[in-house]
């Protein structure tokens, strides 16, 4: 297993993962596209993705614009491995080396995502887009986890 930075040729895998989650699953696949992948990686912040046997088994993204994680998704056959965990600390441990700005996201409520997030120490703070829950993260917290 390999957790490296995202590159412009990963976009194509990012998106396979991205379609065959099992929760959080878009209502539309159109509304992501690979232009969309490749601002949010390139332009707007950053992402990760971990590689099984030169695969892509899951990516992470930041939103450094709008102080927001964009993505985190681990392809299904892969998921309960400590995939997720690792990219999520390598986003925020870098993520907190550029700002000291609180950071949000949005996961669907009753997901293992909500569960991950909470034990991850993500504070509610109430609701976001289409009844998703909305929680934040401060940089003191994350510096002092």
């Amino acid at each position: 297993m390999v957790i490296r930075e995202a590159r412009i040729e990963d976009v194509s895998q990012i998106q396979i993962i991205r379609n065959l989650v099992k929760e959080n699953i878009l209502s539309d696949p159109g509304l992501v596209t690979d232009k969309h992948c490749e601002e949010f990686l390139f332009i707007r912040g950053k992402g990760w993705v971990c590689e099984v046997e030169k695969n892509v088994v899951g990516f992470s993204i930041v939103d450094m614009k709008e102080n927001n994680i964009w993505a985190l998704f681990i392809h299904p056959d892969f998921e309960k491995q400590g995939i997720g965990r690792k990219l999520h600390n390598i986003m925020l441990d870098w993520y907190f080396d550029q700002t000291n700005q609180t950071v949000w996201l949005g996961t669907a409520p009753t997901t293992r995502a909500e569960i991950f997030y909470r034990k991850s120490g993500w504070t509610e703070i109430g609701t976001h887009g289409n009844g998703e829950i909305k929680f934040e993260m401060t940089y003191h917290k994350w510096k002092n986890k």
